[in-house]
């Protein structure tokens, strides 16, 4: 077998990590793993790469050992905007490190980086430490507004995250002005009280000019706006039509009957469904995906262009799709009453949702409709008529569909899959992208239907390419930390609630809590720690299952237009079913699917990151209009500095503690509130509060509460008060985790306790007085009879 540069890379590393391995030189290395003299220099290429992945670190003596045991933590740095940063280690069993401002040493958000541990975990706190070296620079460019003064300029950037400006000399401005949106492209990286500095590349627009926010978030996560010229003229290559050439060997389903059912903005169809009750009671599912791998063939450059991009990514007024137009909304497309290659998974599912048989095969198809979840949730729920009408054909269907849908949720509900029930927003704009409303998004029984097929589809394949023991690409979602979940245990025991087996957390048990709490006022809590206590879903070669979903296997197969792993998995997929995948192959694949997975992972955290800034940022353009107005909210979450509080709208904003001035607050970490030293009065997640806009703060992304005083309120509250301080005053100075509601239960105890013991006393007083009595009365009648 021959000696890959992996391989060595093992070798050496498990050498390093032997418990009797000192830190040596590069020439005791040499000698002591018996390096032939020609191979010197390619031993010291895997040295040097090794370092500059962080598997090993390199001294300033040049002894060579591995970080873990050099008490040194690789990993990523997070920053913060008031200039600390945590370490994320890329071993996730290892807690994150606390960086302060002085201890950075010229790292900056996002960078790869050696963290040395200066003071271990104590308690709730984390480790703290230092970086001591930079692997990796993640900002070589930075988006942000230029300001100018007489003799030079800076650039404050857009990601709060990055702390510092970017000083910028005269003669590198390149014609920017002050409150422009640039790029600016970093020259001299930050040091020890230095700020970094860059150079002007690119003149977005000025920063109020519409359409430059858009663009400044898409240029910050380094999107990639144009295809090029490579991939564009292979997409127009293409045919736009299915020609009888495509269709040998495959199966033909033209003439079955099947839908798509999408959202009313979705040019993208990747799959199509077809339902059919079979005479012994069960259904016949059929889920069919475009085709993709067809045309995207493993190489070339739509292929590398799409592996690059990793996702289409959704933003709030535009789609950056993960391949050309041609094939996303053209050929690739399941458009109705065409033409389409498909890859099918054909399914039997009987009354109790259980997969009994299923087939995996290419085919033709021809969809009947294009459907929306508005036109079949009227269909089903609202009984429209006209609607009903002009798809009668297909209205028993539907009935169909949905009767499935509801016992495949019933029977992954019964497994413990873990349903949060957290509201999306739809922002509606003009043309142009000013946000004229925010709503609510409905999940309806249809987009239910959707989710439910594509989930058990999703598992089937899985499971099947699993048992096949092929190399593939899952959907992973690991087992909670434990002490998380340990944390979690005791912070909703505090509310009343038990968590079961917290040693080894079943997702059955959380979504039992789930349940248990729905509609109650802790919901809202409970739902948004329980979510911060799981780990966050993923790409990985290997199977080791779907916590959240409680599914053994699970992947990703129902959307290649708009997701690599689906595709690459459809390539492998076709490959074992036609007998294609050879030693070799699988060989190839076993080295490459890491790497791939990897990739994919990181372009879905940067496709969420910008999806999420545009929301943001349209949602706080949206609500300028409304500062100084008064609103109802849910305190949403509650941190050391104040409360986020959610309007119905899901716009998010911020109550700083410096201004609730009726009270001095303190955080609660263990039960997420805040706590008035005089007032004793408590805000929780889930409670519901009036706020004044106060800011709406478009540069920053962020909105600025202040608590609304309604002074009749004040007044009875006050009222109230007195008289608890008056009958409570030892209670007033030790309570510390109790809200009036809880104070004044504890103080009814008190009184009944304090009722108790006077009666007690007054009864033992009586008893002694009739005893008195009683004796005096014999000692009276002694002395009487003698």
């Amino acid at each position: 077998m021959i000696d890959t540069m992996l391989e060595r890379k093992e070798r050496i590393l498990a050498f390093m990590r032997e418990d009797a391995y000192k830190p040596l030189l590069f020439g005791e290395l040499v000698t002591v793993l018996d390096v032939p003299k020609e191979d010197i220099p390619l031993f010291q290429n895997v040295l040097d790469e090794l370092e500059a992945e962080g598997k090993i670190f390199k001294t300033q003596k040049d002894r060579y050992g591995v970080p873990e045991r050099m008490n040194l933590i690789v990993g990523r740095l997070q920053g913060n905007e008031r200039g600390y940063g945590f370490v994320i280690p890329d071993d996730e069993n290892i807690k994150d490190i606390f960086i302060s401002a002085d201890s950075l040493n010229g790292a900056m958000h996002n960078d790869r980086v050696i963290a040395r541990i200066n003071k271990k975990v104590i308690g709730d706190k984390s480790a703290e430490g230092e970086i001591i070296k930079i692997l990796e620079r993640a900002n070589k460019t930075v988006v942000g507004t230029f300001e100018s003064s007489k003799y030079f300029g800076f650039v404050v950037p857009d990601d709060r995250r990055i702390s510092g400006d970017i000083f910028i000399p005269k003669d590198e401005i390149n014609g920017a002005k002050s409150g422009q949106k640039v790029i600016a492209e970093i020259v001299l990286w930050p040091k020890k009280r230095r700020n970094a500095e860059g150079r002007i590349i690119e003149i977005l627009g000025d920063k109020d000019e519409p359409g430059t926010d858009i663009l400044s978030i898409i240029k910050q996560h380094n999107l990639p706006e144009e295809f090029p010229e490579s991939v564009i003229k292979q997409a127009k290559s293409i045919p736009q039509a299915v020609t009888e050439e495509m269709i040998k060997g495959r199966r033909d389903l033209r003439d079955l009957r099947m839908v798509t059912i999408d959202g009313e903005d979705a040019k993208d169809l990747d799959d199509a469904v077809s339902i059919e009750r079979l005479p012994n009671g069960n259904y016949k599912l059929g889920v069919h995906i475009a085709d993709v791998s067809y045309y995207v063939t493993e190489g070339s450059p739509l292929d590398k262009e799409a592996l690059k991009r990793g996702t289409s990514v959704y933003l709030v007024d535009r789609v950056i799709p993960m391949l050309p137009k041609e094939l996303s909304n053209g050929i690739c497309s399941l458009n109705p009453q065409v033409d389409r290659l498909s890859f099918t998974v054909m399914m039997e599912i009987d009354s109790n949702g259980k997969v009994v048989d299923h087939e995996i095969f290419e085919s033709v198809i021809r969809t009947n409709e294009r459907m929306t979840y508005t036109d079949v949730y009227k269909i089903l729920v609202e009984k429209d008529k006209e609607l009903s009408k002009r798809y009668d054909y297909l209205v028993e269907d539907f009935k169909t569909m949905e009767e499935l849908a509801l016992i495949l949720r019933n029977k992954r509900m019964q497994r413990g899959s873990i349903d949060f029930d957290f509201d999306e927003a739809k922002i509606l704009l003009d043309e142009n992208g000013k946000p004229i409303d925010i709503k609510r998004y409905e999940i309806t029984i249809a987009n239910k239907i959707i989710e439910e097929f594509m989930l058990v589809c999703n598992e089937t394949v899985a499971e099947h390419f699993f048992w096949a023991n092929v190399p593939f690409v899952y959907r992973v979602h690991e087992d909670p930390d434990t002490d998380k979940i340990e944390s979690f245990s005791e912070f909703v025991h505090n509310l009343g609630y038990t968590l079961k087996g917290i040693n080894k957390i079943h997702p059955r048990a959380l979504q039992d809590l789930l349940e248990k709490i729905k509609g109650t006022k802790e919901e809202r809590i409970i739902s948004t720690v329980m979510l911060r206590s799981l780990q966050k879903a993923r790409y990985s070669h290997l199977s080791v299952g779907h916590f959240g979903l409680a599914a053994r296997y699970y992947c990703h197969f129902t959307s290649p237009i708009r997701r690599y792993p689906d595709l690459i998995i459809h390539r492998i997929m076709k490959e074992y079913l036609k007998g294609q995948l050879n030693e070799k192959r699988e060989e190839y694949l076993v080295d490459a699917l890491p790497e791939i997975a990897r990739i994919c992972s990181e372009r879905e955290r940067v496709a969420e990151e910008a999806e999420r800034d545009t929301e943001d940022l349209k949602k706080v353009e949206y609500m300028k209009q409304f500062e100084g107005n008064v609103f109802e909210g849910i305190i949403s979450n509650v941190t050391s500095f104040g409360m986020f509080v959610e309007l119905d709208n899901t716009v998010e904003g911020l109550v700083r503690m410096s201004d609730m001035d009726d009270d001095y607050y303190t955080f609660d970490d263990k039960h997420y509130c805040l706590i008035g030293e005089r007032t004793r009065k408590v805000y929780r997640i889930g409670d519901v509060v009036k706020v004044v806009l106060v800011k709406a703060d478009i540069g920053a992304r962020r909105i600025e509460f202040t608590l609304y005083k309604d002074e009749d309120a004040e007044e009875a509250m006050d009222s109230d008060i007195e008289i608890l301080e008056e009958e409570t005053p030892k209670r007033k100075r030790k309570a510390k985790a109790a809200d009036k509601e809880i104070l004044d239960h504890i103080q009814g105890k008190k009184k009944d306790k304090a009722k108790k013991r006077a009666e007690k006393s007054s009864k033992k007083k009586e008893k002694s007085e009739k005893k008195s009595e009683k004796k005096s009365k014999k000692k009276g009648k002694k002395n009487q009879e003698e």
